[in-house]
């Protein structure tokens, strides 16, 4: 039975395709560990723990790619609130992280990069997307101009 999902681009329920046939690369976007995670951390991965085990019970080759937001202003706020170092921080929450969806049997991801190990790589797309009109600089940060989406 095939899968039909929402292509907000199209406004449409269309038919699950992939790339490479059989193989299914998934990428999920990874909890900020300024803290323990939370029952909505759960729901999150617990529903994409449920679209992993279909596509790997329907026979797709999957490969489960989620992040950890590793250094953000929250991180670093919290650490300083506990008087600890925000690297420790991280690391406790992570290794948390996994005991919690460990718990749950929630399988977990082939990959978990973390931002830290990106950080040239995002402040250099940043700047692309400035530089092409796509993004732009305000007080508080920079912005991605939806007007500029095609």
């Amino acid at each position: 039975m095939p899968i039909r999902l929402h292509d907000t681009r199209r406004r449409e329920k269309v038919d699950f395709t992939t790339l490479e046939p059989g193989k299914v690369s998934m990428y999920v976007c990874g909890v900020t560990v300024y803290d323990r995670c939370h029952l909505g951390h759960a729901r999150c991965y617990l529903a994409f723990d449920l679209i992993h085990r279909w596509l790997e019970s329907s026979g797709y080759d999957v490969h489960y790619v989620q992040n950890f937001t590793d250094i953000d202003d929250k991180i670093i706020q919290r650490a300083n609130e506990l008087d600890g170092d925000w690297k420790a921080l991280v690391e406790q929450n992570i290794q948390t992280y996994y005991e919690d969806m460990d718990a749950l049997n929630i399988l977990r991801a082939d990959d978990y990069p973390r931002c830290t190990e990106y950080v040239e790589d995002m402040v250099r797309i940043t700047q692309d997307l400035i530089d092409k009109g796509h993004a732009y600089v305000a007080d508080d940060g920079v912005y991605f101009d939806v007007e500029s989406a095609p």
